[in-house]
């Protein structure tokens, strides 16, 4: 059983980026067409700005979510409910503080781009791109950390696609009809809202939670212990973009267009990194469900297997990701003048930044399935420091590349903690085990690079040119990955074959 939500998850996942990429690539384009590179980096900044909100919920999201696996896993009603409960009173007093804090932003942050807008142009769009965020909180967060502890994550998976396809067709319409940015937002406002009301009609027929259950407190106990895990994905996110942002008004060595700059490569690096995040959608709620019914053998070698399809995955994806990025910026950028979008260096930091961030995915997943959080905050909080420090020291010298060289040295310090972490104290093996996948598959990249150079010096004219130059480039970033790793791990390749094997077979016999 297992196995299938894990498959399913993986799947409607995929979809979900599947989706998020390619409408994540068409909206930016029109906005940068239809308002400017400053009015897109601009509401991609007041995003950034309200999600702060989010430091708030100190890592309860995560920690609510490891505490329900043992009453689901027990088929406990009752504990079940006592923690929804818990975690719904919980969420709507951060939707109350989120209200007051998106005035406050409101307030303040037309002051930072003063030079460039209108004070209430931009103080009445904070409050429209802060609506749909607010009934995220009141209305749905609980339900959707609840169908994730259940290995149900592609129902708010599927949720989401139809909300995005839904939004981005209504922004289409909007935009062909010459409205403004404040129309177009509040429609992108409105669509968002459906999604949290939707889930929460389907926890109420399919769990029939007990409204009346008494809030169980224990379950957010290690909240505190949560909240480091929680601000280092949070920085992780959010801190280059506001780090600009507000250089931009301080120093003329950064402005507000390159805030835009930075969002069109984080929307494509990091459409990538949801795709891999993608194929482990659902492995955390599986290995929890393992560590809960202490099943040890299974878990051991369940996450060789896993491990070796990320490290595989991951080096397939982000150096072809790599090497294609500056010819399919050229073409996508092509005709936009009011700002200068081919930065090599900094797509290069931001690529690799990325990737070592997908490596740690495993190590992240099971750590945290484990409930181990109060053991690893520190290496969380130490992640955030160097971001924020490096980012703010770097920013003026660097420029975006400086941001970017921040997040790579936070990124690789929080993923050695992770590795080393798990190899002694949950899996119990040598750490050696991670230096030894992270050299087959440095090699295995270099060697990838070698071979695709010719194929992407040339220059790409359309996307279809770009496309024909992609696929072998993909093949050959694939194909070493992946003869690297099996010749490396066969043990592991064969385990990985067994559990999909499995996955297969049980939904035929289903069917």
């Amino acid at each position: 059983m297992r196995s299938k939500k894990a498959m399913w998850n993986m799947l409607s996942s995929l979809a979900l980026q599947f989706v998020s990429v390619v409408c994540g690539l068409i909206l930016p384009r029109l906005l940068i067409r239809s308002f400017g590179s400053a009015v897109n980096g601009m509401a991609a900044s007041v995003t950034q700005f309200l999600s702060y909100i989010v430091l708030f919920e100190a890592g309860v999201g995560g920690v609510v979510r490891a505490a329900l696996y043992k009453p689901l896993a027990d088929d406990d009603h009752a504990k079940m409910s006592g923690i929804l409960r818990a975690s719904d009173r919980f969420f709507r007093k951060i939707a109350a503080l989120f209200a007051l804090f998106a005035a406050a932003v409101a307030c303040l942050y037309p002051l930072l781009v003063r030079r460039e807008f209108e004070y209430l142009f931009t103080f009445s769009l904070v409050l429209i791109i802060a609506f749909s965020t607010f009934f995220q909180y009141y209305f749905g967060m609980s339900r959707q950390i609840l169908v994730q502890a259940d290995q149900k994550r592609y129902v708010a998976s599927n949720l989401q696609i139809m909300t995005i396809l839904l939004n981005t067709l209504l922004a289409v319409v909007l935009i062909r009809l010459g409205c403004s940015i404040h129309a177009v937002k509040l429609g992108t406002a409105f669509v968002y809202a459906l999604r949290p009301l939707a889930l929460r009609l389907y926890v109420r027929r399919r769990y029939k939670p007990d409204v009346h259950a008494a809030p169980d407190e224990t379950a957010i106990a290690q909240r505190w212990d949560g909240l480091g895990h929680h601000t280092a994905y949070f920085l992780h996110t959010n801190t280059d973009v506001f780090v600009l942002t507000v250089f931009s008004a301080l120093s003329r060595a950064v402005g507000i267009a390159d805030v835009s700059v930075y969002s069109v490569y984080y929307a494509i690096v990091a459409g990538i990194e949801k795709v891999v995040s993608a194929f482990s959608s659902g492995i955390e709620a599986a290995f929890g469900n393992m560590i809960a019914r202490e099943e040890t053998e299974t878990l051991q070698r369940n996450f060789r297997a896993y491990e070796f399809f990320s490290f595989t995955l991951v080096t397939a994806l982000f150096t072809c990701t790599g090497l294609l990025l500056q010819p399919f910026l050229a073409v996508y950028t092509h005709g936009i003048s009011d700002a200068n979008y081919m930065r090599p260096l900094f797509g290069i930091l931001l690529t690799a930044a990325e990737a070592v961030y997908c490596v740690r995915i495993p190590y992240n997943n099971v750590t945290l399935a484990a409930g181990h959080y109060r053991q690893t905050r520190n290496g969380a909080f130490l992640e955030a420091g160097i971001n924020v420090v490096l980012s703010v020291a770097l920013v003026i010298p660097l420029g975006l590349a400086g941001v970017a060289l921040a997040t790579l040295a936070a990124m690789t310090v929080r993923t050695v903690q992770y590795a080393f972490y798990l190899s002694r104290h949950i899996l119990c093996r040598p750490f050696s085990v991670f230096l030894g996948r992270c050299g087959v598959n440095v090699c295995a990249a270099a060697l990838a690079v070698l071979c695709c150079l010719p194929l992407v010096q040339s220059t790409a004219q359309d996307y279809l040119s770009w496309a024909l130059h992609a696929v072998p480039v993909f093949l050959i970033c694939s194909g070493w990955a992946l003869l690297l790793n099996s010749l490396f791990y066969r043990q592991d390749l064969r385990q990985l074959w067994i559990v999909f094997r499995n996955s297969i077979q049980k939904r035929s016999v289903q069917s």
